[in-house]
């Protein structure tokens, strides 16, 4: 029986790339409420961060492989 399960998000880049952007949330969240703009800006920063952090682990080779796509 063909396993039917989408590993999409099952990936290191997948899970690094969300680890980065919640706490860059939780930094700007608290940057928020205190009333301080600069701690604000640099969670914008790293959702940034978090996202070439993403981009690059799956170039990489450790994120999920797209459909069609030729490889080794």
């Amino acid at each position: 029986m063909p396993e039917a399960h989408n590993k999409h998000g099952s990936t290191p880049a997948a899970w690094t790339a969300v680890t980065i952007v919640m706490v860059a949330f939780l930094v700007g969240a608290v940057g928020f409420l205190l009333a301080e703009p600069w701690v604000v800006w640099v969670g914008v920063a790293l959702i940034v961060v978090g996202a070439a952090a993403g981009k690059v682990m799956q170039m990489m080779g450790l994120g999920a492989q797209q459909e069609g796509a030729t490889g080794q």
